[in-house]
C-alpha cells in the first residue's frame, strides 16, 4: 500500500483492455500508474497484466500490441483488486479520457463484488477536458499534445498503460505550469528535478540590463524583414 500523503498526491493512471465497451463483456488488461507527490516522481509505481479470461478484439490488440498469449499465466483482477484500490484511494486521478478508464476499473470493481466509485475516494482530473479548454478545436490525442508541448514520445510506438502514464504525467505538468523533469534514469544527471526557478533565486536582487540605442535599432530592422516575409511578424501579434 502506498503512503497517503493528502492533498498532494497525485496518481497519472492508465489502463489498456480487450475492446472499447465493458458493455460487449470488455476486460481491463493491464493497469500503469504513477505516483507523485508535491509534484514529483517518487518511483511509487504500480503496473499489471492481467488475464481477462476472454480473447482481445485484434483492433485492440493492433493498438497495444499485448497478446493473448503474453497474458495467460497473468493475475486476474480479483487477485489484485484489494492492492489497487487501497493504491487509489485518497489521491488525484490524472486520466485522458478519464470517463473510459473509471468506467472500465469501476466495472472491474463491481464484478469482483468491491464497488466503489471512483469520484467519491479520489480526486478525477481529466487532462483531455483540460486540454479541449486550453486548445479548442484542435485535437488533443496524447500524441498530438506532445508534439504541441514538446514532450518527447519518441519511444511510444504503441500503447502502453505504464508508458502512457509516464508521458501523460509529464504533458500534465506542462499544461499545469510546473516542473516537467521527470526521469529517474541513473543515466541522467543524478536525481536531478527541475523546479520553478522563481522558488530558488531571490529576484529582487537581480540587476536589470537594458538593450542600448544601437541594440535596439539593430532588433528593429530584424522585425521590419520578418514584417515583409509571408508569415508575419508574431512579435506584433504577441504585443499587440
Amino acid at each position: 500500500m502506498s503512503e497517503q500523503n493528502t492533498g498532494n498526491r497525485l496518481i497519472v493512471l492508465d489502463t489498456e483492455t480487450t475492446g472499447l465497451d465493458t458493455k460487449g463483456g470488455h476486460r481491463i488488461i493491464e493497469v500503469g500508474c504513477v505516483e507523485l507527490i508535491d509534484r514529483r516522481l517518487t518511483g511509487n509505481n504500480l503496473h499489471i497484466y492481467l488475464q481477462p479470461d476472454r480473447e482481445i478484439d485484434p483492433g485492440a490488440m493492433a493498438v497495444h500490441g499485448i497478446t493473448n498469449e503474453f497474458l495467460m499465466d497473468m493475475p486476474r483482477f480479483a487477485h489484485i483488486v484489494d492492492e489497487l484500490q487501497n493504491y487509489l484511494v485518497g489521491a488525484e486521478l490524472i486520466i485522458h479520457n478519464a470517463d473510459f478508464d473509471v468506467g472500465f476499473l469501476e466495472h472491474e470493481f463491481a464484478l469482483c463484488n468491491k464497488p466503489m466509485e471512483l469520484s467519491k475516494v479520489c480526486k478525477v482530473t481529466d487532462t483531455l477536458a483540460m486540454a479541449r479548454k486550453q486548445f479548442p478545436g484542435q485535437r488533443n490525442n496524447l500524441d498530438t499534445l506532445c508534439k504541441r508541448l514538446g514532450v518527447n514520445n519518441s519511444h511510444r510506438t504503441l500503447h502502453g498503460a505504464l508508458l502512457d502514464s509516464e508521458i501523460l504525467s509529464d504533458v500534465y505538468l506542462v499544461m499545469t505550469g510546473g516542473q516537467t523533469a521527470l526521469s529517474l534514469d541513473q543515466d541522467t544527471v543524478a536525481g536531478a528535478v527541475a523546479v520553478d526557478i522563481a522558488t530558488q533565486v531571490d529576484i529582487s536582487k537581480l540587476r536589470a540590463v537594458l538593450a542600448t540605442d544601437e541594440e535596439v535599432g539593430e532588433h528593429e530592422q530584424w522585425l521590419e524583414r520578418l514584417r515583409k516575409s509571408d508569415d508575419g511578424c508574431a512579435w506584433d501579434r504577441v504585443i499587440h
